[in-house]
């Protein structure tokens, strides 16, 4: 096994801003690797004009005529005319018979066949320069961001100061308390457009990289492209004006899916999410329910979060380094004592508790689920639910609880075809229905209970010192 390091430092202009390559030298990238991505090219489209070839490699005709001259000096690629402007425009470019064998096996060895893809340095300058490390979130902006958010001021100040870190965040609570909610919501935290490559090459192969489902234009723009007249001067090789992406997994994350995958079907490679996240938040949700166990996922972290960096392989057996630019959120509803030892606690720079609402916030929040779906706020009804329901069953005052209960009142009022309205009966059935009548009580035991495994670990010494 061997490794490649990047150890390039960034340049300024960032590559992303940086203009086109005018040859192939200039692209960072072999010669023999671009004639064998033209050559799949051409045999996945057919018959190709010169400025189709350019517009799909993102690559200028200047670069890719040399290669187009190669293939047919080869006698690999042929040209023939299909229109009658006499320019290079009407020629057209297909493989011949010897062509169609080179790009068989071009395939069979790595069947990408999309834009050219940037060196690994070139990715690596790219990020550092737009590091989620040279953020500064304040006060004012996450009140900004989270002024129609429901939460203790307590903990919206943890997090805001959790962003300037530098280090991972644990968040913790009950289930239903809203712990995934605010975690999705910190990405409105992380301001400026970023920029990816469409694929890195490493060691000749290739990892697609940008992906328009993670990678989402800034404020619901297109991806700019080499449409205007700057953008035309620009390396069409990165999609610009991109939102710092936003990672969520959850039960299903495997230690599998940290790694870069090849799929030996398809024969394409799939960069793992943490490396797409990057520049922006990486979330890792349930925490404890993967079937992996929580102390090895977490060993997993345990470089990438100290050093900034992580490393992935080929199937080839090549080893490379990657920059680890993101911010980590673990999510769980188990204390972070029952899932970790003290030596990866130590590491995670902020554990914050997510409460229940008090009674004030649980109001305004059941006062905004009644006006999301149309259902008049009665203030005796909401007394009901607190003293004659909540208090009742001991039941925690949750976030998730009051647009859940609101739906159910709204179900009622469909199939009896009547006006919703909030009242004694209605939450009674909306109650019934949701907490299967004493499951209400089994889940306030179960909360209290862990509620008191709580207490006894903050207060038993031992525990204490292994988590300092």
């Amino acid at each position: 096994m061997h490794t490649q390091q990047a150890t390039d430092s960034p340049t300024l202009p960032p590559p992303a801003e940086a203009r086109a390559p005018r040859t192939t030298d200039e692209t960072g990238l072999p010669f023999l690797f671009l004639v064998e991505l033209l050559c799949k090219v051409l045999f996945q489209r057919g018959q190709v004009r010169l400025p189709e070839l350019a517009g799909h490699l993102k690559l200028s005709v200047s670069v890719i005529t040399p290669l187009v001259t190669h293939l047919r000096n080869e006698k690999l690629c042929e040209v023939t005319r299909s229109g009658s402007s006499g320019t290079d425009a009407d020629l057209t470019y297909h493989l011949t018979d010897a062509g169609m064998q080179r790009a068989i096996a071009c395939l069979n060895r790595n069947s990408y066949a999309g834009p050219a893809p940037v060196t690994l340095a070139a990715y690596v300058a790219q990020m550092e320069s737009q590091s989620v490390r040279h953020l500064h979130v304040t006060r004012a902006a996450v009140q900004a961001s989270f002024h129609d958010v429901v939460a203790s001021p307590q903990v919206l100040d943890q997090l805001g100061a959790a962003m300037n870190s530098g280090r991972a965040m644990f968040i913790y609570g009950l289930a239903g308390s809203g712990k995934t909610y605010l975690a999705e919501r910190l990405c409105g935290l992380l301001h400026g457009a970023i920029a990816v490559p469409y694929a890195i090459m490493i060691d000749g192969e290739v990892v697609p990289f940008y992906d328009p489902v993670q990678h989402r234009p800034l404020n619901g723009a297109t991806p700019a492209d080499d449409s205007g007249d700057l953008l035309r001067t620009l390396d069409a090789r990165w999609v610009r004006g991109l939102q710092r992406p936003t990672a969520l997994t959850g039960g299903e994350l495997t230690l599998e899916m940290l790694d870069l995958r090849f799929d030996a079907n398809t024969r394409l490679y799939q960069a793992p999410p943490h490396l797409k996240a990057n520049n922006g938040i990486f979330i890792i949700d349930d925490l404890g329910r993967q079937r992996c166990s929580p102390l090895e996922l977490m060993n997993r972290w345990i470089v990438p979060m100290d050093r900034g960096v992580d490393y992935l392989s080929l199937h080839t057996g090549l080893v490379f380094q990657v920059p680890f630019d993101v911010v980590v959120v673990f999510s769980s509803n188990f204390l972070p004592e029952r899932l970790s030892d003290g030596a990866f606690l130590r590491r995670l720079g902020y554990k914050i508790e997510v409460p229940p609402q008090s009674p004030a916030e649980y109001e305004l929040l059941f006062r905004q689920a009644c006006a999301q779906y149309g259902i008049a706020f009665d203030t005796a009804a909401f007394d009901y639910l607190l003293s004659g329901l909540h208090a009742k069953d001991e039941t925690p005052l949750l976030a998730c609880y009051p647009r859940d209960l609101i739906r159910q009142v709204r179900d009622l009022a469909r199939y009896e075809s009547t006006p919703p309205t909030l009242s004694q009966r209605s939450l009674d059935w909306a109650w019934h229905n949701y907490f299967a009548g004493a499951g209400a009580r089994r889940v306030a035991a179960e909360q209290q209970k862990k509620e008191r495994e709580r207490r006894e670990q903050q207060s038993n010494p031992l525990n204490q010192g292994r988590s300092g």
